[in-house]
């Protein structure tokens, strides 16, 4: 091998204020991911991009060193579990790479988080998440889904390759084929520090559980005589507009600009001209996203996975629970599954006696039910428990196999009590809430029927009163009766039995 004196990273360290300039770093840019395609045209994914294994020749060009170290760890049966969470280093490793049978699959596109990060040190001197410890930056970018900060004022193809970069989901992350470009484009513009000058540093917004990204509409081109259909929402539970149920590409517009193609419509005399970016390529009625089951299971994986890939010959890649990178097959071994959407509220089947994942009881014992929060790109659900009460040391969430799992909802609750009990795992409030309003109710109640039997006892006094009042005006009418009865009863000198 070549011998080489120093690194970007050495170098860094010697420059004064430990930043490259604009110019400098989309140079070097441009050499790493072009040393990155050559290692991903062969199958090798680098997953320990930083400065310090970026090596410089003597004619200052970057080459990448420290090549493939940890896929050679993929699989090893020596590895505790400490060391599965650290195939790369902590402050450079993209989220799907701290648990690859869980939140994977490793892909080229995490290669292209390692990138940024890379990036990032170089325009600002800084490594991202610098000095916080590893257990905090696990929770940072694996379990919060924040992203380390950029510079701020670059230009806006920079800003925009760099946020892309730190997507959360793999699949809406540039290629390194489209970082290569941008690049590329920007340094023949870029005489020198094109004017930016660095004043610190911005915070991305939060990835976003649904949607596209620019990145993810542009990897797959559309061609003449593809089958195509509108775009499905992204882990939306949003109904589909199926404005093109299904048709065929007749026409391509060469402006880039536009991106809009010419489909050929059954019933439809004209071809229709519609933008690229709502339409995907259905290759054996399968589409990039969708929800498959194999035909043969394999007890080493999940069988429901989601689809990533379909080439135009029917080769497959395919992201599954328990597989560590992508599933290569071919499309004849597929079948469709049962999609699921963030939103959705899911609990265990009734035969599933020892889930993948520990899912949470209720009191009575029988499975809680979730609500779908996020759907990492193999399947796995991210599941929340909003009618259950999470305490301090509680996990605020779980992770679910789509194989396990049933959609609940209002209408697939058969009985009264069981819609009620739906109602309840909407959040933890339900039950209380209720309980007060039915303790009001009755307190309500109580006071109402209080009052009307307190009116009810007024009116029986009042007419007593008013009996007694008549009978007095009866005496007062007619003293000669009452005069000659009283005296009989009560006149003096009668002397009364004994006893009485």
């Amino acid at each position: 091998m070549n011998f080489y004196e120093g690194s970007v990273g050495d170098k860094m360290a010697r420059l004064r204020e430990g930043r490259i300039s604009l110019p400098g770093v989309l140079r070097y840019g441009i050499d790493l991911a072009e040393g990155i395609l050559e290692l991903h045209s062969k199958g090798i994914l680098v997953l320990n991009l930083k400065p310090s294994n970026v090596l410089l020749d003597d004619t200052d060009q970057a080459i990448l060193g420290d090549i493939g170290i940890p896929n050679l760890l993929f699989g090893s049966s020596f590895l505790s579990s400490d060391m599965a969470n650290r195939i790369g280093t902590p402050n450079y490793m993209a989220p799907e790479q701290w648990q690859p049978e869980v939140r994977g699959p490793i892909s080229f596109e995490t290669d292209s988080w390692g990138f940024g990060c890379t990036i990032v040190e170089m325009l600002t001197g800084n490594q991202p998440l610098y000095g916080s410890p590893v257990g905090e930056i696990y929770q940072s970018v694996v379990e919060k889904y924040e992203k380390p900060q950029i510079p701020s004022g670059l230009p806006s193809s920079v800003e925009n390759i760099l946020s892309g970069c730190f997507e959360y989901d793999l699949r809406n992350r540039p290629s390194v084929v489209d970082i290569l470009a941008v690049f590329r484009s920007l340094l023949n513009a870029v005489a020198n520090d094109g004017g930016w000058i660095y004043l610190g540093t911005k915070t991305i917004a939060k990835s976003s559980s649904t949607g596209y990204t620019q990145w993810s509409l542009s990897k797959d081109h559309l061609q003449v005589g593809d089958t195509v259909r509108s775009r499905k929402p992204s882990n939306s539970c949003n109904p589909q507009n199926m404005e093109v149920p299904q048709g065929n590409v007749v026409g391509l517009e060469r402006n880039a600009d536009h991106g809009f193609v010419l489909v050929r419509l059954h019933g439809v005399h004209d071809p229709v001209r519609i933008h690229a970016s709502t339409l995907e390529r259905v290759t054996n009625g399968l589409g990039a996203g969708d929800w498959v089951h194999l035909k043969e299971e394999d007890e080493k994986h999940s069988p429901v996975g989601i689809l990533h890939s379909i080439n135009r010959d029917g080769r497959v890649t395919v992201g599954f629970i328990g597989l560590q990178t992508l599933w290569n097959g071919n499309s004849s071994e597929l079948e469709m599954a049962e999609p699921y959407c963030v939103g959705q509220f899911i609990r265990l089947k009734t035969n599933v006696l020892s889930p993948r994942f520990e899912w949470p009881r209720k009191r009575e014992g029988a499975w809680a039910t979730g609500k779908i929060s996020w759907i990492l790109p193999n399947g796995c659900l991210v599941v929340k428990f909003p009618g259950m009460l999470n305490f301090l040391d509680a996990p605020s969430t779980v992770l679910a196999d789509p194989s396990e799992v049933d959609v609940v909802n209002f209408k697939n609750c058969p009985k009264m009590i069981e819609k009620y009990q739906h109602v309840e795992d909407h959040h933890w409030a339900v039950r209380p809430v209720l309980l007060a309003f039915g303790l009001l109710t009755a307190v309500k109640l109580g006071m109402s029927i209080g009052k009307k039997f307190g009116r009810n006892i007024n009116v029986t006094a009042m007419e007593s009163e008013s009996h007694y009042t008549d009978s007095q005006n009866a005496s007062t009418s007619s003293p000669t009766w009452t005069s000659s009865v009283a005296s009989i009863l009560f006149r003096e000198g009668v002397n009364l039995p004994n006893g009485h």
